[in-house]
């Protein structure tokens, strides 16, 4: 593999970009109108909220109140822990969004008419079920305080929420990191889609293959002029969600910068491959759109709790990449975990950008031949 020729590939494949001026300043406007419309619109409901449970009590009456939580089909208890360690994990991991903490004295106090306090930890990186989970675990409390039988004018159950990663509970504090991941397979898909189907369209691809040059080459120098629009798009709607819009970014930016660039990377190895494959724009650009939007918008946990959707569809949810970095945007922007908790996530998108990078290559090393 030689620089000379994905260099000249991909000057040429610039210069042909500086003349579509339209389809350039939708690659900078459109990220701009989709973070501030998504930042003021998106409202949802939820149910199957993950919770761990650390009862210290371990009484009959603390086994009864858990039982109401189980009973309702708003919380799905996940595991029972044993130390506030343990719900550090779950809750950094993700794998729990809710803790339940009853103390030692739960019973006690009940039985002498005091006010048992219940500790509910809620993860506010996503505020739209912290809000919507504080509501539940009010009703139940105020339930199982009318179930005792005991009138009151203080309430039987103190619970005392305490919400972390978003304590405000803004909804655009978790909507804008997953839709930094939308807007990048949306934008840069459709745009390098376009890029093997307009030289065949043109009929240029046929001087193209006339030449030397391997087929790797042609793929590299036609991905390096998107992967730095991509990467600019991506320094942009950082830039735009936390010094306009305010979204807190409480991790390492490196990191965040290198995760980017291996998402950008398998998302343009995938926009080209279908290029590769189409030889149509229309087509080319339809395909895009199919394979990139709505699996991105739908499955990636961006709008959808994926917890709530059929079982087949949250296995269908592992085969594509924005869901694992709609992850570690979150994970990054709000919870300042890095690779020690999201080195799966940057594994899975690592290897899908090296297999479809490699399956790109060599359709069009078939096409050549």
């Amino acid at each position: 593999m030689s620089l000379l020729p994905i260099k000249a590939i991909a000057r040429k494949e610039w210069i042909q970009i500086r003349r579509d001026t339209l389809s350039l300043a939708m690659a900078f406007v459109m990220p701009a109108i989709l973070l501030v419309i998504y930042a003021y619109a998106i409202t949802f409901d939820v149910n199957n909220i993950r919770t761990v449970v650390y009862d210290c009590d371990k009484s009959s009456t603390s086994r009864e109140l858990i039982a109401k939580f189980k009973e309702s089909t708003y919380f799905d208890i996940v595991a029972y822990v044993d130390s506030y360690a343990a719900i550090d994990r779950y809750l950094d991991s993700g794998h729990a969004k809710v803790a339940l903490t009853i103390p030692p004295d739960f019973t006690k106090k009940l039985l002498t008419l005091k006010t048992a306090s219940v500790l509910v930890i809620l993860d506010g990186s996503e505020s739209n079920t912290a809000t919507i989970a504080e509501g539940y675990i009010s009703g139940i409390a105020q339930g199982f305080s009318s179930e005792q039988g005991i009138v009151s004018i203080k309430p039987l159950i103190d619970v005392r929420n305490r919400v972390w990663y978003n304590p405000e509970l803004r909804s655009r504090n978790f909507l804008i990191p997953g839709l930094i991941a939308i807007i990048m397979s949306v934008i840069i898909s459709l745009l390098i889609s376009l890029a093997v189907a307009r030289e065949w369209e043109r009929g240029t691809m046929e001087q193209l293959i006339s030449t030397p040059v391997r087929p790797i080459e042609v793929v590299i120098g036609k991905l390096v002029p998107y992967f730095v629009i991509g990467f600019a798009d991506t320094l942009m709607s950082i830039a735009i969600a936390t010094l306009m819009l305010r979204v807190p970014l409480s991790g390492s930016i490196p990191f965040l910068l290198l995760v980017s660039a291996i998402f950008l990377f398998g998302g343009l190895s995938f926009g080209i491959l279908i290029s590769i494959g189409t030889r149509n724009q229309l087509m080319a650009s339809q395909m895009a759109m199919l394979t990139s939007f709505l699996p991105s918008f739908m499955l990636s946990g961006f709008v959808f709790t994926i917890s709530n959707m059929p079982v087949v569809l949250q296995g269908f949810t592992y085969l594509f990449p924005a869901r694992y970095f709609v992850s570690v945007l979150k994970g990054v922007f709000l919870k300042a975990i890095g690779p020690g908790v999201l080195g799966l996530e940057v594994l899975f998108l690592s290897i899908y950008g090296a297999m479809v990078f490699t399956a790109a290559v060599r359709k069009l090393k078939k096409r050549i031949e």
